[in-house]
C-alpha cells in the first residue's frame, strides 16, 4: 500500500497527500532543513504557522553532535526538538561531496572526520538506516554516492552502481515499522544514466524515491531534462523527491514534471545574509534603496515580518547586526515558499500550474528593482566577496 494519495493532475504535476506516522504532508511540499534539529533561529511553532507540515533534519550531523543515543534517550528526535510533525532525515550522503576533503568512500561505506572533534565516523548503509530508525524518523533516505557537478561519466557510472547496490543493502535492512524507507537514485547528466538509474531504484519498491545529483550549478534546462528522464521510470503511486532546490522558478518547473517534495537550505541562509525571497525575486535589504522604504516586504503576506514591520526597520536590524532581523527574514522566507507550494497545490486542482509558471516567470523578468547594489557600510572586505557561490541550488542546499 502507498502512502501517498494523488488527489488531482495537471499533466505531470500531480497534488495529494503523504500519509506518515506522524500525520499528513500536502503535496507537493518544501521542507524546511534543520540540519542540528532546529530551523535556524525559529522555534517547532512558529514553522509550523509558517505553512510547514513536514522538516527536514541531518542523521549525519546529529549522529556526531549530540549523538544518537541522547536523542534516543529523549524519546527520539520529535521529542527532543519539540516538533510533533514529520520528519525526514537525510543519511549523509551528501556529505561524501560537500566534506569529500574530510571524507573517504569504499564499497562497504563511507568514513568521516568530525568537523567538531576530529573522531571518525564509519556509516554502512545498514547503519545508516538504524541510525535513522533510531532517531524515529518518519521518512528514512537511504545511503547514496553523489557526484560532484563535472565529473566524468566513469566516475558517474560508478557511483550509480554503488547507489544501486546500498539501496539493496538498505532495502534488506529496512524495519517496516510504520517509516517510509526512500531510494535515490544518481545518474550525473546523461539522460541514459539516469534512466538506467531510476530503473534500478523503481525496481527495489522503496515507499518513495528522491532524484539526487541535480541542482548542483548546471543550467534549468538541464536540470528538467535529467528530472523528466528519471522521473518517467519512477513508479506512479509512489512520492518523489527532489533533493536540495530552492527558487521559485526552479520549484514550479520541477512541480511541473511531477515531483513532490522538495528541500532547501536557501530561505534561512538568504535570511542570514540579509535578503527575502518574494514574488519578484531576490530582494536585498543590503541595498541602500531600502533605508528609508517605510512598505512591508511582501504587500499581503501573512507572516510577521511583513504584518508589523517595514523595510527600513528590518534593514536598520540588519545593519545593526540584530539576530532579530535574520528571524523575521526567516520567517518570511518560510512563508515565502510555503506560500508558493499552496498555490501549486490549488493550480493544480485548478488546471492552472502552466499559467501559474507564466505569471511568476513575469514577474521575475519585470521585477521593478533593477540592481543588487548594496550600500558601502554593508559591503564586505574584497577578501571575503571572492569565491562567493549561488545560495539556492549550491552544493550546500541538500542540508
Amino acid at each position: 500500500m502507498t502512502a501517498l494519495t494523488v488527489e488531482a493532475r495537471d499533466g505531470a504535476a500531480r497534488t495529494g497527500t503523504l500519509s506518515t506516522a506522524h500525520g499528513m504532508v500536502r503535496t507537493p511540499a518544501f521542507m524546511p532543513v534543520g540540519t542540528h534539529a532546529t530551523v535556524k533561529s525559529l522555534d517547532p511553532d512558529e514553522v509550523r504557522a509558517c505553512g510547514a507540515d513536514i522538516l527536514l533534519c541531518n542523521a549525519y550531523h546529529l549522529a556526531l553532535r549530540p549523538g544518537v543515543d541522547l536523542i534516543e534517550r529523549a524519546g527520539g528526535l520529535h521529542s527532543f526538538m519539540g516538533w510533533d510533525g514529520p520528519i525526514l532525515t537525510d543519511s549523509g550522503g551528501f556529505q561524501l561531496v560537500s566534506l569529500r576533503r574530510v571524507a573517504t568512500v569504499d564499497e562497504d561505506g563511507a568514513t568521516f572526520v568530525s568537523p567538531y572533534d576530529g573522531n571518525r565516523l564509519r556509516v554502512t548503509p545498514e547503519e545508516a538506516v538504524s541510525i535513522q530508525a533510531r532517531l524515529d524518523s518518519d521518512i528514512v533516505m537511504c545511503l547514496d554516492q553523489p557526484v560532484a557537478w563535472g565529473s566524468d561519466s566513469a566516475a558517474v557510472a560508478a557511483a550509480s552502481r554503488r547507489t544501486h547496490r546500498w539501496a539493496e543493502r538498505s532495502a534488506m535492512v529496512h524495519p517496516g515499522d510504520g517509516r517510509l524507507l526512500f531510494g535515490i537514485c544518481q545518474g550525473g547528466f546523461e539522460a541514459e544514466a539516469r534512466v538506467a538509474s531510476a530503473r534500478a531504484i523503481a525496481a527495489l519498491d522503496f515507499d518513495g524515491v528522491a532524484v539526487g545529483g541535480l541542482s548542483v550549478g548546471e543550467p534549468l534546462a538541464t536540470m528538467e531534462a535529467m528530472t523528466a528522464a528519471s522521473v518517467a521510470q519512477l513508479p506512479p503511486d509512489r512520492p518523489r523527491y527532489f533533493m536540495g532546490l530552492g527558487t521559485d522558478s526552479e520549484l514550479l518547473a520541477m512541480v511541473g514534471l511531477g515531483i513532490d517534495m522538495f528541500d532547501c537550505v536557501a530561505p534561512t541562509r538568504l535570511a542570514r545574509s540579509g535578503a527575502a525571497m518574494t514574488p519578484d525575486g531576490r530582494l536585498s535589504l543590503r541595498r541602500a534603496a531600502y533605508r528609508d522604504d517605510l512598505r512591508p516586504l511582501v504587500e499581503g503576506c501573512r507572516c510577521p515580518a511583513c504584518a508589523r514591520f517595514s523595510r527600513a526597520y528590518l534593514r536598520h536590524l540588519f545593519v545593526a547586526g540584530e539576530i532579530l532581523a535574520h528571524r523575521l527574514l526567516s520567517l518570511h522566507n518560510v512563508t515565502h515558499v510555503s506560500a508558493l507550494m499552496a498555490a501549486a497545490r490549488a493550480a493544480i486542482r485548478a488546471g492552472r500550474l502552466g499559467t501559474l509558471r507564466a505569471e511568476a516567470e513575469a514577474r521575475l523578468r519585470n521585477r521593478p528593482d533593477g540592481g543588487d547594489a548594496v550600500d558601502d557600510e554593508l559591503a564586505p572586505p574584497r577578501a571575503q566577496r571572492v569565491g562567493a557561490s549561488r545560495i539556492p541550488g549550491t552544493l550546500g542546499s541538500r542540508g
